[in-house]
């Protein structure tokens, strides 16, 4: 699979300078996490759920997760369960479909990662790993415990993502020994931890909030504050860190603003994409553009996703501007290993070798997945391109 695999290959050509690279489910952990852009999230109930796998891989998506947890009613479980063992079965007998997304099984308990691995049989294949909820060193521990029996029976490597969202995490007073429970936590499992995904909507329950469609999670202080310590702690450049990714932006379309629109309307003049702008707006979509923009200055990588319509902004901006790239390469060129300072190839900025050179790694790793834009491609073309005909 590849970002913006599902458009022309000479549509590619023309929108990148180095085209996105290819990866499967069993690339390694590097290359994966990086990888996973736009995570769609879909209950796990849905009786098309199969078909609903095929349809988004066609458009794009490159990562889902199969949710068993708060998408579905508490009464709703076993059937779902039931519902994702012969959805499995289906895809993994079809001879039609080609390479399908990564795929996680976001589950309620411990017990039911062994349970469906080997329930699974023969189709356990298709499946990437499992996500686990509320997740703290207490109640997270027994989730991984259960992910490595569940490998070991199985055969088949699989993935954990932890999701932070505990109150005991939101709170000051218990933060930063919770932070530091998931630290040990994790670290004991690195291997397998893929990522760590933050559960917004259940920090913004704790003090019965919810941000509007004007407004990103950096708006709402209590939360940014948390997202501020979860990177600090957890997503630290030095080898000690994991990848962290964006919260869950939870509007479809707006019927009436309270503000402005935040999209700038030159971009869209320049790409003559003046109503391709307009639809972002209508579709509460310039908020979640500004959310992506600032999950990426805060160190995050990636972002959940629950409705199709979201992919494509997260992967356009996700792309590496060329102006981007020049700038990582000229600080990581071997003869720079000594430091320095040097004026970019754009003639606009200081790049200081030292202080610069992890952001330049994470930076050709991004372009190893997602690409890199000729000069004069912006965000807007790409997503002009991407859209469904």
């Amino acid at each position: 699979m590849r970002h913006f695999g599902h458009i022309a290959p000479e549509e590619r050509q023309r929108l990148f300078f180095r085209e996105p690279g290819v990866f499967t489910a069993d690339s390694s952990a590097r290359v994966l996490s990086a990888a996973l852009g736009a995570t769609l999230y879909s209950p796990a109930n849905r009786p098309q759920l199969a078909d609903d796998i095929v349809k988004q891989t066609g458009r794009g998506v490159v990562s889902m997760v199969l949710c068993l947890e708060d998408s579905i009613h508490d009464d709703e479980v076993e059937g779902a369960e039931e519902n994702l063992v012969r959805q499995f079965t289906d895809l993994a007998g079809r001879e039609d479909v080609g390479e399908l997304p990564l795929l996680f099984i976001r589950v309620r308990f411990p017990g039911q990662i062994p349970d469906l691995v080997q329930r699974l049989g023969p189709a356990v294949r298709l499946l990437s790993g499992f996500v686990m909820p509320k997740f703290t060193e207490e109640r997270g521990m027994p989730f991984l415990e259960a992910l490595a029996s569940a490998e070991t029976a199985s055969g088949r490597r699989l993935f954990a993502m932890p999701v932070l969202e505990s109150p005991e995490l939101l709170y000051r007073e218990s933060r930063v020994e919770t932070l530091e429970g998931i630290s040990r936590a994790v670290d004991k499992y690195r291997d397998r931890v893929l990522a760590l995904r933050l559960g917004v909507t259940d920090f913004c329950s704790s003090y019965a909030l919810r941000r509007a469609p004007d407004m990103t999670a950096y708006d709402v202080q209590v939360v940014a504050s948390v997202i501020a310590d979860v990177v600090n702690m957890l997503g630290r450049a030095d080898g000690t860190g994991f990848t962290v990714t964006g919260p869950v932006w939870e509007y479809f379309r707006v019927q009436e603003r309270m503000f402005k629109p935040q999209l700038r309307r030159s971009p869209f003049l320049e790409g003559q994409a003046e109503e391709l702008r307009e639809a972002l707006i209508e579709h509460a979509m310039d908020g979640l553009l500004r959310e992506i923009t600032l999950d990426q200055a805060n160190g995050l990588m990636g972002k959940t996703c629950i409705h199709p319509s979201h992919v494509l902004p997260v992967h356009a901006l996700s792309v590496v501007s060329h102006e981007e790239f020049s700038d990582a390469q000229d600080i990581l060129r071997p003869e720079r290993g000594g430091g320095g300072v040097l004026r970019s190839a754009y003639t606009n900025k200081m790049n200081e070798v030292k202080p610069h050179r992890a952001w330049a790694e994470r930076t050709l790793l991004r372009a190893e997945v997602f690409g890199v834009a000729h000069e004069d491609i912006g965000f807007v073309d790409l997503l002009a391109a991407g859209l469904p005909e």
